[in-house]
């Protein structure tokens, strides 16, 4: 492609749904930009599952080939760095990036994903993704039968409770502090064997990010080898606020059926747009954004 500062469609993200999005566009000939800056969320993680065809895979080697295979359709460029600004202009969009390079496109595609915001725990991060993990399809299968934990309260205990004794008979929650479980739920988890534990948690004790054991604010301690937990996160990029899209009660970006977000022209897919965060998913969203944006493009072209 041309050196040139105008595009069809900026992709601000290049991690699995943006690719994916540069993919779809790129087959239809379309100019694109992908601006990235190389922190994908699950860069922790040692291996990706329930994802046909690369089940097993590490984070970075699926990202590799699918930007190896998105570098031979010779309409779509890489820009490394980190877009830091956002704006309306009569041609389009303008997309600043921290270096001060300014681009613009009729277009954009939000793949900026979300940061997990890690709790006040020792060793709590450290074991981020490797065997403290948020998602049973993802990461359940390889730690199946082991002795977990689930810290976590209320509904998000017995989401997780429900998910989990299905992998292990040997489980445990830790409400990290006096429970809000109601008595039907306490009861349910009696019923299944499922033990309840309400002390606050000082640390994790670890190694290479094995968790080892759970230790307490009241010196106690609990031998785990596997912990579901679920965090809070923050939208990885302003840019989303900067254009003014909507966002959802749980701090997603908004999105249509077709990852249309509440300002026309801009798009949204992956972790910043979905509840259901996983490779699989995020490909599929990303397919479908560059889809309906080449689709936008054709009908105002035609």
């Amino acid at each position: 492609m041309e050196n040139s500062s105008n595009f069809d469609v900026i992709i601000i993200g290049g991690s699995y749904s943006g690719l994916s999005a540069a993919m779809a566009l790129g087959r239809s000939l379309r100019r694109v930009l992908i601006i990235d800056s190389g922190l994908p969320c699950n860069r922790q993680t040692p291996h990706s599952h329930n994802f046909i065809t690369q089940d097993g895979k590490t984070p970075k080697e699926i990202s590799q080939l699918a930007r190896e295979q998105v570098e031979k359709y010779d309409t779509v460029r890489f820009q490394n760095g980190l877009a830091v600004k956002g704006a309306k202009t009569e041609y389009g969009f303008e997309v600043e990036t921290r270096s001060g390079e300014k681009f613009n496109a009729k277009k954009i595609i939000l793949a900026t994903g979300v940061r997990d915001i890690m709790p006040a725990i020792t060793g709590f991060s450290e074991c981020w993704g490797i065997s403290v993990v948020h998602c049973p399809y993802c990461h359940g299968y390889e730690i199946k039968s082991l002795t977990t934990g689930i810290l976590a309260d209320g509904d998000a205990a017995m989401h997780y409770a429900l998910l989990v004794s299905n992998l292990t008979k040997d489980l445990v929650v830790f409400t990290n502090g006096a429970s809000s479980l109601t008595s039907d739920q306490r009861q349910k988890l009696e019923d299944h064997n499922i033990a309840i534990v309400e002390a606050e948690v000082d640390r994790l004790e670890q190694s290479d990010g094995q968790i080892e054991r759970i230790v307490f604010k009241n010196g106690t301690t609990a031998p785990v080898e596997a912990l579901y937990a679920r965090v809070p996160f923050v939208q990885h990029s302003d840019i989303p606020e900067q254009l003014g899209c909507e966002m959802t009660e749980e701090g997603l970006v908004k999105t249509t059926a077709f990852q249309q977000t509440t300002v026309s022209g801009v798009f949204a897919c992956g972790d910043n747009a979905m509840l259901m965060r996983s490779v699989a998913n995020a490909v599929a969203s990303g397919n479908l954004a560059g889809a309906a944006v080449n689709k936008e493009l054709c009908e105002e072209a035609f």
